[in-house]
């Protein structure tokens, strides 16, 4: 039971520290003239994501821990800290774009366009089954993919203009 409470905690803590680097990154992007595409997508996005936090805090928290499973989560959190230190201030939770960037292509973005949501797919899926919630997880992974499918969309039509880096 320590060890679920635990593991909750640090992806809130986590979470919350990501909503931080992402307001500032976002507020320095648009001093630089930055301009925010398809915003009417992030409110879902959000309300998802914060249930799915939420529903897992309330079932979750006293549930045994599969250390498979488990190990899964941080190797994808190695991932997530890999697109983060790609990105740097450029990394937000909206789509923001500055004219006159190039578009990153190192990193993980060699490997693949969306490397985020490759992460945000794998965590949605595995963190629930750390707990064995696996109704859990194929429900919000449903949910995701109806994000995803919208969101990814919107980002490549906001990005069609720029040029790799």
């Amino acid at each position: 039971m320590i060890g679920s409470i635990l593991l909750l905690a640090y992806v809130i803590l986590a979470r919350v520290g990501e909503m931080w680097f992402a307001r500032r990154n976002t507020a320095g992007l648009m001093a630089r003239g930055a301009s925010e595409h398809a915003p009417g997508h992030y409110p879902f996005i959000l309300v998802m994501h914060v249930a799915w936090l939420l529903g897992l805090c309330w079932l979750g928290w006293n549930r045994p821990i599969d250390l498979a499973w488990l190990a899964v989560f941080v190797l994808l959190q190695g991932l997530r800290l890999w697109v983060f230190a790609t990105l740097g201030s450029r990394w937000t939770s909206r789509i923001i774009t500055v004219p006159g960037d190039v578009l990153v292509t190192r990193g993980p973005y060699r490997f693949t366009r969306h490397p985020n949501y490759l992460v945000v797919i794998g965590e949605i899926a595995a963190l629930p089954m750390v707990f064995g919630l696996w109704q859990f997880a194929i429900v919000f992974s449903i949910l995701n993919a109806i994000a995803l499918f919208v969101r990814i969309r919107a980002e490549d039509q906001a990005l069609a203009g720029f040029r790799h880096g």
